[in-house]
């Protein structure tokens, strides 16, 4: 025998009676609208051009580069912190979920994003493997949960709620639908009990007020509705040594056997023990091309070269061959292929340089004179920037109507030589070519091969620079070769670090190059090269020497100029790398600091720290556990010694103001008990210029610290 239903209350039958009646009116409304529009009696509604029935907003997602149009860029199991603004109109409460997927993945993942307060919400994901991920926000009116807070209220102040739990039952429902398995069944007997008048409505209403049905609910919302932000964001993913390197730049002809002999990929295989032992882990080295004959430069740039001058790596090309051949003095292609298996089993990784111009002698000149600009007098454009002349360079012309066929014969020497093995490359002057270029040649090559780490050296104008950062060059040169000052100094790295920068540029830091020698070496003696190696090493987690120059502090300069006098770039030099006062022992103690400190392995973390004494400088770096702390500081002043106080953030670091800590000066093998923030150091040039400290701390667990405070 059936048990019968409960008669429902007054107050039930009225809302029900006035419901359907609602449902009849709009039906009836609606049935003459389309009998109207059928007849023509009313004019077809134009397009609108929006989906207006989804009534969240995305905005303002970080990071978004451009508006979308380039990638961020991380590391290998680094994390991507998404925030966005996800609002909607009206009362009702909005949800939002960060999706992310491996590019070429078809299912997403999803991480659920907590509210930070005014409409802004957050969540990070980790990438796992080299490549590109794309990510995207997804944000939509939750019904439930805005049902199920409304009740709350309407509870608390007294109302009836006997309407409200009859639409609590159909959201459970509909929940329910959506889900599966003990879900749904646990989903659809709430919304039974929600809707079972014969319970009381005190009953009822707690039952949909209870913080488990609501997180159950949440499980499966209607996304029917969902905004999303589209097309996908994307980051691109590389390997640890985009991110952590230590590069050794030389010329390999001034390594012969003997004083003045040409050197040989073999016979520089020596100098491998040697590096690894100062604790680089690239060796980079320039073109390895044949060099153009045609108005070859002579010593110190000179115009007249004499028959016995070698002339510049980066005047590439002659009757042995262009960029996909080998300088015939070098050696061989299986000599190469031995040198970088050689530089592997020391643990180095050999970069290359690549040079997109051509001497006169180039077989491009010949076989394609339309990739080359012809002046009027039929004679073709060498490489100028005013008031200095290339006459041994030819720079390619791009504005011409066959560039596509250049793009692609360019492409292809990148190809060439990562299919002989080589994955690092640094690239001379990509800001003289189309920034869409690069562009397009860097996604085509990362597809086939996402390992490669391509350097660009562009010391050009800052917008310049970064458009080159963002079209997917892993690291850059930068401006720290003439950042001396604290104020300079520190204003620069904020701009590196703690701008919108920090998320597509990785800087790598160069204290000389062959083509520069600047000023603070010329005139600050060794205690100005040492400086400035810990500052490059210490403030940017890639840095690069060009040596043995540097070593052996080389200060010679052509006069007035940034330039070294003798330059190797146009002579082959003889050099004693033991010379007395070299710096090999310093720069393999402090590569030796870089590798054993976490907190060294990034440039983000970087913390300007307070000095009294504009001559020092200090700052801090630290793991995001703060397990490795370190602390440099640096004396500005290469002629005099300085000395101050530095004031340390306790707090954010959770250390103890009445407790002394133990400080360990990791570049002169001393220690000290410190106390308290302030702290007094004193530096003298001609010793040491520099501390490289790790803080021991008392650790603090009461409460949580942020050290980017």
């Amino acid at each position: 025998m059936p048990t019968p239903k409960p008669k429902a209350s007054s107050a039930a039958k009225s809302a029900a009676t006035e419901t359907s009646a609602s449902s009849a009116r709009a039906r009836k409304a609606a049935s003459k609208v389309d009998s109207r529009a059928a007849s023509g009696m009313i004019a077809t509604l134009p397009p609108i051009a929006c989906a207006g029935n989804r009534r969240v907003v995305i905005d303002r997602i970080t990071p978004c580069i451009d508006g979308g149009a380039f990638p961020a860029k991380r590391i290998v199991g680094e994390t991507v912190h998404v925030q966005a603004n996800v609002f909607g109109d009206g009362h009702d409460e909005v949800l939002a979920v960060l999706l992310f997927r491996k590019r070429g993945k078809e299912s997403w993942r999803e991480l659920p994003m907590r509210p930070l307060g005014n409409d802004a919400w957050e969540a990070e994901f980790t990438v796992e493997e080299i490549g590109d991920y794309d990510y995207t926000v997804l944000g939509w009116v939750d019904h439930f949960l805005s049902w199920a807070h409304g009740l709350r209220k309407k509870v608390e102040s007294g109302q009836d709620v006997t309407v409200d739990l009859m639409i609590g039952e159909h959201l459970l429902k509909e929940a329910g639908q959506r889900a599966k398995g003990a879900d749904a069944k646990t989903l659809q007997g709430a919304a039974e009990s929600l809707g079972d008048q014969g319970r009381p409505v005190r009953e009822r209403a707690e039952l949909g007020l209870n913080p488990g049905l609501e997180t159950l609910a949440r499980r499966y919302p209607d996304r029917s509705l969902a905004t999303t932000q589209a097309p996908p964001l994307r980051v691109q993913v590389e390997r640890e040594r985009a991110a952590f390197s230590a590069w050794y730049e030389f010329f390999p002809r001034s390594w012969g056997e003997s004083a003045g002999q040409h050197g040989t990929f073999r016979s520089c295989e020596r100098l491998f023990p040697e590096i690894a032992r100062m604790g680089f882990d690239v060796v980079y080295l320039p073109p390895i091309h044949p060099i153009g004959r045609a108005h070859r430069k002579g010593r110190n740039n000179s115009l007249q070269a004499q028959p016995e001058d070698p002339g510049s790596p980066w005047a590439i090309g002659s009757e042995e061959g262009g960029h996909k051949a080998i300088h015939p003095e070098l050696g061989t292609l299986d000599d190469l292929k031995h040198f970088i298996a050689e530089a592997e089993r020391h643990g180095l990784e050999v970069a290359i340089d690549i040079a997109f111009q051509a001497s006169p002698d180039h077989p491009y000149v010949r076989q394609h004179p339309e990739w080359f600009k012809w002046r009027p007098d039929g004679t073709v454009q060498y490489a100028e920037n005013p008031p200095k002349k290339y006459q041994d360079v030819l720079p390619f012309h791009f504005e011409h109507e066959h560039w596509p066929s250049l793009w692609h014969e360019l492409k292809s020497i990148f190809q060439y030589w990562i299919g002989i093995g080589i994955k690092i490359f640094r690239v001379d002057n990509p800001h003289t070519k189309p920034l869409e270029f690069w562009r397009w040649l860097i996604d085509d090559l990362r597809c086939g091969h996402p390992e490669v780490i391509l350097l660009s050296e562009a010391f050009t104008r800052p917008c310049l620079k970064y458009r080159l950062a963002k079209s997917g060059f892993s690291q850059g040169y930068t401006y720290f070769t003439w950042r001396n000052t604290k104020d300079e100094l520190t204003q620069y790295l904020l701009e590196l670090t703690q701008s919108e920068v920090r998320e597509y540029f990785r800087p790598n830091f160069w204290p000389n190059t062959p083509d520069i020698l600047p000023q603070a070496l010329q005139f600050g003696g060794r205690p100005a090269f040492i400086a400035r190696l810990v500052l490059a090493a210490t403030l940017s987690s890639n840095y690069g020497i060009y040596g043995p120059a540097y070593e052996l502090c080389i200060g010679g300069a052509l006069e007035g100029k940034e330039e070294y006098l003798d330059s190797e770039k146009y002579e082959i030099k003889s050099w004693d790398w033991d010379a007395h006062g070299n710096l090999k022992e310093i720069i393999a103690r402090l590569n030796k600091i870089r590798r054993q400190s976490p907190a060294l392995r990034r440039t983000n973390n970087l913390r300007f720290i307070t000095t009294d004494n504009p001559a020092i400088i200090a700052y801090l770096k630290a793991t995001p556990d703060l397990s490795d702390l370190v602390l440099t500081v640096v004396n500005l002043d290469f002629h005099h010694t300085q000395s101050g106080w530095i004031t340390l953030p306790l707090d954010d670091l959770g250390m103890y103001w009445d407790r002394p800590f133990l400080v360990h000066d990791l570049l002169a093998t001393g220690k000290y008990l410190w106390h308290g923030a302030r702290n007094f150091v004193k530096l003298e040039p001609h010793v040491v210029p520099a501390h490289v400290f790790r803080l021991h701390r008392h650790q603090r667990h009461e409460q949580d610290f942020d050290y980017f405070a």
